[in-house]
């Protein structure tokens, strides 16, 4: 099955008409980007349409709509690049910016290559969806964050504010490349979001809720994740964290929750597993395949293959297809994720992982879906076997040296672990380490691994591209907690 476009929201660069974008005129504008001597190009075409909706205090605070297309050409040379974008597909801003990036990378250092014959590349279908939610009506969504509203305030009378929101778009792009690669895909995204504020004796507190992936409306069909249950989620956080004591603080036990604490893998790990850093030897991972970096127990990967995850791909932006990539295997350290320039600099093939925010940007190698593999182990034993300990349940933010793996994180949702049990939600929490440290501590694994509900963005070097996690419950052994009390 492949996602169905009206004309409303089918890019303008498709076959037939005279200014169709077909492989003789990519040929042309690649033969442009190469006359001044670059050894490789590419062209990256993007018809983007979008719209957010939020309902703050049970009235419509923002209704929107936007539409972008434009051309991103990039021409590389040894290791210099060139790159040059425009937002205008007439033939003259197209071929101004091919020449543009091709002067950028090459200055006319040699006779211009030839172009390869284009062929189109099979791709996988990872992200069908029958209809996309901007097919349907405005007021479709907006029942939906009234739902979800609703819900959250009738969960309990001290909650005080509530705002829901709901952003969708549908991205078509078009590749081709100078050594004959021509691929094109469809990306749905939507993505729900609740925040719901308690307030009671002059305490506040808030709690968010949400989701969502590469889905059409169908994605609310699951009880589990309709509007209204997001809005019950969100009012839960909030009311619970009324309650919160302040945390503890010192080295301790910490048991990470199943899903979102895939986020701190994200940060504290996978960055330092993708190949531009190793290449540029400013990971604490270069130089460490074959070696152990983690726990026995720790299997990490990044799947840009699961069916509507938020971080999954058919073809990534350079005209690789998505794939399976294992990155540590049983704590050896088995590969890095690539882009096409990381893979040659290895002499292998791409993993698949060359990803860019809009035709305004360079690709860079970029997580997909990252997440460490379920163990073996049962996640109510893996709680009962801490005496004294905290409980990681969500994860707000935190600060990451990709260098040499040291983090701080934020928690949102975290429990003191007492005798076994879940006792007293916690506030002001913050979990301080190093990644690779971590994850040698890992000493339990659950058998509960989940996907993150979709709700995460990755931002590296100004670029930002929707990405998912997922973990089990893990016990750390040991971890710095950083808190406001002894």
């Amino acid at each position: 099955m492949t996602t169905t476009l009206p004309a409303a929201l089918r890019a303008p660069f498709g076959a037939g008409g005279a200014s169709a974008i077909d492989a003789q005129l990519a040929n042309r504008l690649l033969g442009l980007a190469l006359d001044a001597g670059g050894d490789y190009a590419d062209l990256y075409f993007e018809f983007r349409v979008s719209a957010d909706y939020v309902l703050e205090e049970e009235q419509v605070k923002t209704l929107g709509r936007g539409i972008t297309l434009g051309l991103g050409v990039r021409v590389t040379k040894g290791d210099a690049t060139g790159y040059a974008y425009c937002e205008d597909l007439s033939w003259e801003k197209m071929a101004h910016a091919a020449r543009t990036a091709g002067q950028i990378a090459a200055g006319g250092g040699h006779a211009p290559i030839g172009v390869g014959a284009l062929a189109s590349v099979t791709t996988p279908s990872f992200y069908a969806v029958p209809a996309p939610s901007l097919m349907m009506p405005a007021q479709d969504k907006l029942a939906l964050l009234r739902a979800a509203d609703r819900a959250a305030r009738a969960y309990d009378p001290r909650i005080v504010k509530v705002e829901t929101s709901f952003a969708e778009a549908i991205k078509e792009v078009l590749l081709f490349t100078s050594d004959g690669r021509m691929a094109t895909d469809v990306q749905p995204m939507l993505r729900f979001g609740v925040r719901a504020v308690a307030e009671d004796k002059g305490k506040r507190q808030s709690g968010s809720g949400g989701g969502g992936g590469r889905y059409g409306m169908e994605y609310f069909a699951d009880a589990t994740r309709d509007a209204a249950a997001h809005g019950r989620e969100a009012a839960r956080i909030a009311i619970a964290m009324l309650d919160a004591r302040d945390a503890p603080a010192g080295e301790m036990p910490v048991v990470l929750g199943p899903g979102d604490s895939g986020i701190l893998l994200h940060e504290a790990v996978g960055h330092g597993l993708e190949a531009d850093f190793n290449r540029k030897e400013t990971s604490n991972y270069t130089g460490q395949i074959g070696k152990p970096v983690a726990s026995p127990l720790c299997t990490v990967v990044d799947d840009g293959t699961i069916q509507s995850s938020r971080g999954a791909i058919n073809v990534d932006d350079e005209g690789y297809a998505g794939r399976t990539n294992t990155l540590i295997e049983k704590g050896i350290l088995v590969g890095y994720m690539h882009d096409r320039l990381s893979a040659k600099h290895y002499k292998i093939e791409p993993t698949g992982n060359g990803r860019r925010e809009s035709f305004r940007s360079m690709p860079l190698p970029r997580m997909t879906n990252t997440s460490l593999l379920g163990g073996t182990d049962d996640p109510d034993a893996i709680v009962k076997s801490v005496k004294r300990g905290i409980y990681a349940k969500r994860f707000s933010g935190g600060q990451v040296n990709i260098s040499n793996g040291d983090f701080v994180f934020s928690l949102s949702e975290s429990y003191l672990i007492e005798d076994g049990k879940l006792t007293a939600p916690l506030k002001g929490v913050n979990l301080i380490g190093n990644g690779p440290d971590v994850l040698r501590r890992v000493d339990m694994l659950g058998a509960d691994f989940q996907l993150s509900d979709g709700i995460w963005t990755c931002g590296k070097d100004g670029q930002s591209v929707p990405v998912n996690v997922g973990t089990p419950t893990v016990r750390i052994a040991s971890i710095t907690v950083g808190g406001t009390q002894a």
